[in-house]
């Protein structure tokens, strides 16, 4: 298949498939089950969640112009679970004793890939895909451009690159349903139903596994949703809280600029 033949559902035809594939592991993971929270502690999915693969795959690399979309992730690792006592700050004072239930040793494979976000025709001026896609990659290499967390602030993760499907995974062969689980939150900027513009969204899925990889559904597919709040969407100016592609034109590490000009 060509470039020119890759077309998205809703009709818009990217040069790429814009696909960047990488390895996130760590020695803990707290994909935070919300119905655990309800008495102070705190249990993980089994899994990750889209939304925490998606926050990992930001972390790499992210602008306003672009939105990610997480197509698989293949279980690396055996599931294994690790209790800790923990002493959270109370909203009253002083500390309480909980315990939270970690992902042990956890390994990812992660494939995914961008789109324009339509959301944000503000910004049309930083579409320019293969400059996107480039420095993707390049920051995939060096591990991220922001610290990598899994689920959780304490949870440390490390990225490096993989082609997707290589190795031995724990669960190869294997299909599993983890049920009903939280799949993310659609954010105002990121609407993709009427209904929900100027809203933050949850929603949920029917999580499952075939032959050891977690196929996801992309967000505007899942059909069990519901409305937090109101939202606003946040605002962009150019040389005052956004750069765009000017921002990797000043040629250090990770190509920061010195200034807006």
């Amino acid at each position: 298949m060509g470039n020119a033949d890759i077309l998205r559902e809703d009709g818009y035809s990217m040069e790429k498939p814009n696909i960047i594939e990488y390895c996130v592991s760590g020695r803990y993971a707290l994909f935070t089950d919300p119905l655990s929270k309800t008495g102070g502690e705190k249990c993980s999915y089994q899994i990750p969640t889209y939304q925490a693969l998606k926050g990992i795959t930001e972390s790499i690399y992210w602008k306003p112009t672009i939105t990610w979309i997480i197509d698989e992730c293949r279980i690396m690792n055996l599931i294994r679970t690790e209790s800790k006592g923990i002493r959270p700050i109370k909203y009253s004072g002083g500390n309480d004793l909980s315990y939270y239930t970690y992902l042990h040793e956890v390994a990812y494979q992660v494939r995914a890939h961008f789109e324009w976000n339509e959301n944000r025709k503000d910004l049309s001026h930083d579409r320019n895909e293969n400059k996107h896609y480039d420095i993707a990659n390049r920051m995939v290499t060096r591990g991220g451009r922001r610290d990598i967390f899994l689920g959780a602030r304490e949870c440390q993760g490390y990225v490096e690159p993989c082609a997707f499907g290589e190795g031995k995974g724990a669960y190869d062969g294997t299909d599993l349903s983890f049920g009903i689980m939280v799949h993310g939150i659609t954010y105002p900027d990121e609407a993709d139903r009427e209904e929900e513009k100027g809203k933050m969204t949850v929603r949920l899925w029917n999580a499952q596994m075939k032959n050891g990889i977690i196929h996801f559904l992309r967000p505007e597919q899942c059909e069990i949703r519901h409305i937090l709040r109101d939202a606003r969407q946040k605002e962009f100016e150019p040389g005052k809280n956004f750069r765009g592609l000017q921002e990797f034109e000043g040629g250090d590490l990770f190509g920061v600029a010195q200034d807006f000009s």
